[in-house]
């Protein structure tokens, strides 16, 4: 604990919904809320006109739009979040080299690292200075807020919303905090506060009074002792620069549920393939593939596989998710399917024991392909099997038997443009512009730009040729 409150905690106000409102005048004001519009999308972000109906992050997107139905539904941008979010980063690094990014909008700073701060009036005027910069380069508002500890720093951050700044003097812990909800501190969720409550204790104060004895004996060594000190207001714990990746995963949550065991393997080799594209470029390797799959009821399952060293070739994590797959009943439908890569490490390892089973498993199916051949050829009266050497030598070579004697599928239609609500685009006659709406073959644009007047609606044929998809533009113009 510090003498000083050199802590910031920096959280950035509604921040998808606010950049949402920001890039697009005519939704200055009005409620916004940013997430997955399916039947199964939840709320990401919602403004602060949006929360008013009762609107909230993680709520089904459905219950959102019956407490808010006039509200505008956008799909998120995250690239254009992200290159706020770097403008954000950027300023935090000027005050110390000390910043610990918790996600794209919020973050902790030591400001005595940096030497920005070392009291109370230089820390108010450092936290004054970034929210004039942070508005001043985004165009976006921030909550400040100022303590000896992360733990009261990021209180004092929520207290100051919106677009505020709240500094609490250490010494001054345990005041705050003994009338508030025992949820207000760090690792206490629905499930442990409820089983607190059950045993009497609704707030702060209850913790502190209970003793350690008595919260070891609730909830543990670690978590009951933890929390016993959080509950004297006591937080040690200090800013990190880097935090190390423990893992590297992606998933995706279906309109409808999958029932097609085939569809099913092919949406996981797809997460495989997409799981590896981030792995590498994060510059790791890993050594255990873990498979997440969620059933119709709601109910989740993880099934992993540890490798014989790190890798970060797609073909090996395929087939290791695939196994995986096999190990799980996937009856009455799947909703999410998830794949990830942990243990991770910065250099690779050939498996030559998963490669030398690759070779056993082609040859396998190279003698069991050319006996069939063989056997069909004989039994048809068919004069000659030259054929099928050709298929025969690609499975010898590692191409899968199976997919090499499987028909050839009809190739695809073109797929149908599809515009995303909120998404930008660019008309070759009116310029920038961004969806409203799509559907019937039409989609409607409303075009106007950060820094312009509420624009023109119209709407034009989905497969319009003038109309193509755009870059998001700066909220702040460059100079």
């Amino acid at each position: 604990m510090r003498a000083a409150p050199t802590i910031l905690h920096l959280d950035m106000d509604a921040f998808f919904a606010a950049a949402e409102q920001a890039s697009k005048p005519s939704l200055r004001g009005k409620p916004v809320v940013v997430g997955g519009l399916g039947p199964r999308g939840v709320v990401a972000t919602a403004s602060y006109e949006a929360r008013r109906f009762g609107v909230h992050s993680a709520m089904p997107m459905g219950q959102a739009r019956r407490l808010a139905p006039n509200a505008a539904y956008l799909v998120p941008r995250f690239s254009f979040y992200r290159s706020i979010s770097e403008q954000v980063m950027e300023l935090l690094g000027r005050l110390s080299p000390l910043v610990e990014p918790l996600s794209l909008d919020e973050a902790f700073v030591d400001l005595e690292a940096g030497g920005v701060a070392d009291d109370s009036a230089s820390a108010r005027a450092a936290g004054e200075r970034l929210r004039v910069d942070i508005l001043a380069t985004t165009g976006l508002t921030g909550s400040v807020g100022l303590a000896g500890s992360k733990m009261i720093a990021k209180i004092a951050s929520e207290e100051a919303k919106p677009d505020g700044l709240v500094l609490i003097e250490p010494g001054t812990e345990r005041e705050l905090l003994a009338p508030r909800s025992v949820r207000i501190l760090p690792g206490v969720g629905p499930a442990t506060g409820e089983h607190l409550r059950r045993a009497g204790m609704t707030t702060v104060s209850d913790l502190a009074e209970a003793g350690e004895d008595e919260l070891v004996r609730l909830l543990g060594r670690a978590h009951g002792a933890s929390l016993y000190l959080m509950a004297q207001g006591y937080d040690d714990r200090p800013v990190v620069a880097e935090r190390d990746a423990k893992s590297v995963s992606v998933e995706d949550t279906f309109d409808v549920d999958l029932h097609d065991r085939v569809r099913i393997r092919s949406e996981v080799e797809r997460l495989a393939e997409r799981c590896v594209a981030r792995l590498r470029a994060s510059g790791h390797s890993g050594r255990t593939i873990v498979l997440k799959v969620r059933r119709f009821d709601f109910s989740t399952l993880t099934r992993s596989e540890t490798l014989r060293g790190p890798t970060d070739d797609p073909g090996v994590v395929r087939e290791a998710a695939g196994r995986l797959l096999e190990a799980v009943d996937t009856t009455g439908g799947v909703r999410l399917l998830g794949v990830g890569v942990s243990g991770l490490a910065d250099y690779t390892q050939e498996d030559l024991f998963a490669q030398a089973e690759a070779a056993e498993a082609a040859e396998a199916a190279a003698e069991g392909a050319a006996a069939s051949v063989a056997a069909s050829a004989s039994a048809s009266g068919s004069p000659s099997v030259d054929g099928a050497g050709g298929d025969v030598a690609a499975a010898v070579t590692g191409v899968s038997a199976v997919s090499a004697v499987a028909p050839v599928e009809p190739e695809a239609e073109p797929v149908e443009r599809r515009w995303a609500p909120g998404h930008d685009v660019r008309h070759a006659v009116y310029g920038a512009g961004w969806v409203q709406g799509s559907g019937v073959g039409r989609v409607t644009v409303r075009f106007e730009e950060p820094g312009s007047e509420p624009g023109r609606v119209r709407t034009f044929a989905v497969d319009d040729p003038e109309l193509e998809p755009g870059e998001a533009l700066p909220l702040v113009g460059r100079g």
